[in-house]
């Protein structure tokens, strides 16, 4: 590291990561690196490390580090303010799961409860390949569709497909004749009725799994449970929803066979 590097005040702009011995790399970030990724304004994380409610950062030299610990435990912070709780209640409800020992538990069960769920593959390329890949199929209305629709996100000239799959998937559509309009539409139709499917699910694993007191209620033990839970049920949940689709996929194309050869008979 360079000893001319001073002391971190986040303009640097870039998330590090390091590796400890042959572990996994861990992931590392200057202050305004992790108020960007938590969603908070620099000030603010300032503030919560002077009430106590965030960790000092591990420091290197003149650089402060900090980890994905701090990272997770921010959103934490993010999340119990939005449920209208202060930042004293804040303060006590985490000196209270330090004391208990169910702060690290609460925090992995965090992570495990956000992370995995999607595992796409992105795609960035110019504009002008763009309009090359889709060809006249593809107009300025649908790629600003497609932008507000969170398939993709344009930056100057650049533009990034969030999923090379569901890429690859629009292509195969829109070579087989289908208007990339309306297939955008069919994407906006479905982007709704997956919102419910993960409502349903999710209703569900808080009312029976995580319980009506919530988290702040729950112990070290407890935790782990529901962070267990987590982890079954992310597979599970895909499958159900693949396992529904696919028969009702026959179904329907079933149906549409019988239509089209009554039709011709």
């Amino acid at each position: 590291m360079s000893s001319q590097v001073r002391e971190d005040d986040g303009t640097d702009g870039s998330a590090r990561s390091r590796t400890g011995g042959a572990g996994p790399a861990e992931a590392r970030y200057r202050r305004e690196d992790l108020a960007r990724a938590a969603g908070v304004k620099v000030r603010n994380l300032r503030y919560y490390q002077e009430r106590g409610l965030l960790p000092p950062p591990r420091r290197e030299g003149r650089i402060a580090w900090y980890s994905a610990e701090h990272l997770t435990r921010l959103r934490l912070i993010s999340d119990l303010l939005g449920r209208g709780y202060s930042v004293n209640g804040i303060a006590e409800l985490l000196h209270a799961w330090e004391a208990g020992g169910g702060l690290s538990q609460l925090l992995g069960l965090e992570r495990a409860m956000t992370r995995d769920w999607v595992n796409e593959e992105p795609v960035t390329m110019t504009l002008a390949a763009l309009r090359e890949l889709f060809g006249p199929a593809g107009t300025a209305d649908d790629t600003r569709r497609a932008a507000e629709l969170g398939y993709v996100r344009i930056d100057g000239d650049l533009v990034t497909h969030r999923s090379r799959r569901l890429l690859e998937a629009t292509l195969t559509l829109v070579r087989q004749g289908v208007p990339l309009a309306e297939i955008l539409d069919a994407g906006d139709f479905v982007q709704a009725q997956a919102a419910a499917v993960a409502d349903r699910f999710v209703g569900l694993f808080r009312r029976h799994v995580i319980g009506p007191d919530g988290l702040e209620r729950l112990s070290a033990n407890q935790l782990d449970h529901v962070s267990d839970a987590v982890s079954a049920l992310r597979p599970v949940a895909g499958e159900v929803v693949a396992s529904e689709f696919a028969r009702a996929m026959s179904r329907r194309m079933e149906a549409e066979v019988a239509e089209l050869l009554r039709k011709d008979a």
